[in-house]
């Protein structure tokens, strides 16, 4: 991709960006939110066209206009939010829209061998006849890349790809990627962590404000320089953090049982749970083992079947979100934009959410007092950082990590006896991350409590007093932080007891 421009109105998202992919290489894509990265690959893969530059594919230009064109080129994307249907088996999501509709002649068992065998090949070992809605996460991703190569694509994108997978997934992709990397296939993978750039990246790209900041290659730069070229400075080290209060306990979970709302199964059983004032309590473990059902219970969108949940003593089991968040009660969503924002309201009315619904800000009866809800929002909105500060903006117009930093100033301000933290970093880069531990830190020094719930073992271990690992919705592994191992903490998250895996190697964690 040379010289690489691309303009949304009076904002220039890439200017003038040259990237290059070599055959057989893994590319790492880094930068902040809004630098750029999305463009220039939709760009690339034929979602949106470019105002200036070129793409050139195996000496020859060309231009792009759908996905299909770039798939056609050998170029295929892999999401973030993967696009695959719950009820159809592997080798029908493989197949679907490769082929004629579908007819009373579909030959499922040719589909099925051929995805088998584009499996076995690729090193993507998958059972074709598995329904998705019964596969792990990691193995979700493996049907996400066998669509493509079956669409011969030999240039994968990855947006985010280890986002929602635990140690053993993470591990099972690069392998992957080694095997497809062998085979002559080469991979981008947009990415906020720099570890894996050290680990997996041949070559690395580094944007900034829509420009390029710079070309790596493996060996000849360091986590540090690659931050400083993200983010135009140092980022400090978090500060010394003095023990946990052991204060009195805020939140008391006993014997909590929810059921997945699709499969119908138990996804949090007999849970016991206590946070206490002026402490982090970490909870990992692999997406899909019950920690969304626990943190939804908590918030209130989700019933339980059974058990209690304590508020200070106070029951709110039964209560409502709205009396929930009355009652002290802080959440930041695992989907901001789903469950912590309404992206067509401006950042003013977005702010003012929770205090409307508690009869806040009003003058004259049913009246909202709008100069109050601007001035109180250009505060909070200096306050925490987000940009632009303009309360008018809607919240769509701003980058992922702005829009975390809107629902965090919105709950955080109301100074929560509880928060609720549902993977506070997933999607963002480094400078935002930074900003979101050091609130969530800031509040646990003031007393507050912190369920937090991430898939991140450095963010676990950097933030957390106690840890507790969740799998197939029981907690199998718990430990105060100082004493914890991390080695314990990634097979506890895979399922496999450290006793386990002394004995045999692979064995599955039996969960009293």
């Amino acid at each position: 991709m040379l010289g690489i421009t691309k303009r949304f109105g009076p904002v220039t998202a890439c200017d003038g960006i040259d990237f290059v992919l070599g055959r057989g290489e893994v590319h790492c894509l880094l930068g902040e939110n809004g630098a750029g990265k999305t463009t220039l690959m939709s760009i690339l893969f034929g979602l949106i066209p470019p105002d200036d530059g070129q793409i050139i594919v195996d000496g020859t230009s060309v231009q792009f206009g759908s996905p299909r064109d770039a798939l056609n080129h050998g170029i295929g994307m892999v999401h973030q939010h993967f696009m695959l249907v719950p009820e159809f088996t592997v080798a029908e999501n493989v197949v679907l829209g490769s082929r004629p509709a579908w007819t009373p002649r579909f030959d499922r068992a040719a589909a099925e061998e051929e995805v088998r065998e584009v499996a076995r090949t690729s090193g993507l070992e998958v059972d074709p006849r598995a329904l998705i809605r019964d596969i792990p996460v990691d193995v979700q991703q493996r049907v996400e890349i066998l669509k493509l190569l079956y669409r011969g694509a030999k240039v994968l994108i990855l947006d985010e790809p280890t986002a929602s997978l635990g140690p053993a997934g993470i591990k099972s992709l690069f392998e992957g990627l080694a095997t497809l990397r062998e085979q002559g296939h080469s991979a981008i993978l947009i990415t906020h962590k720099l570890t894996e750039v050290t680990a997996v990246a041949d070559g690395v790209t580094v944007l900034r404000g829509g420009r390029l900041q710079g070309s790596f290659r493996q060996g000849n730069t360091d986590e540090a320089e690659l931050a400083r070229a993200m983010t135009g400075g140092d980022i400090a080290a978090l500060p010394v953090r003095r023990a946990a209060s052991g204060g009195e306990v805020v939140l008391r979970v006993r014997g909590l049982t929810v059921k997945d709302t699709v499969t119908g199964r138990n996804a949090v059983e007999d849970l016991d749970l206590e946070v206490a004032a002026g402490e982090i309590v970490g909870i990992a473990g692999v997406e899909g083992n019950g920690q969304r059902e626990l943190a939804d219970a908590l918030a209130g969108v989700l019933a339980p079947e059974s058990g209690t949940i304590l508020l200070d003593d106070a029951d709110i089991t039964a209560m409502p979100p709205r009396a929930r968040h009355a009652a002290g009660l802080g959440v930041i969503p695992e989907d901001r934009l789903r469950w912590g924002l309404v992206a067509d309201l401006t950042l003013a009315e977005n702010l003012a959410l929770s205090d409307i619904s508690r009869g806040g800000l009003r003058r004259r009866g049913r009246l909202l007092d709008l100069d109050g809800m601007q001035a109180r929002a250009a505060e909070l909105l200096e306050t925490y950082g987000v940009r632009p500060p303009n309360p008018k903006a809607r919240a769509s117009q701003l980058s992922g990590g702005n829009q975390q930093k809107v629902v965090i100033a919105r709950e955080m301000s109301r100074q929560p006896r509880l928060l609720v933290a549902a993977q506070p970093t997933r999607g963002l880069d480094v400078g935002a991350i930074d900003y979101v531990h050091r609130q969530i830190l800031d509040m646990r020094d003031r007393g507050g409590a912190v369920l937090l719930v991430t898939n991140e073992l450095e963010e676990l271990i950097a933030l957390s007093d106690r840890i507790a690992v969740m799998y197939r919705g029981r907690f199998v592994y718990r430990a105060v932080t100082a004493d914890a191992d991390v080695d314990a903490i990634a097979m506890a998250m895979a399922g496999i007891s450290p006793e386990d895996a002394d004995a045999q190697p692979g064995a599955a964690m039996e969960v009293a």
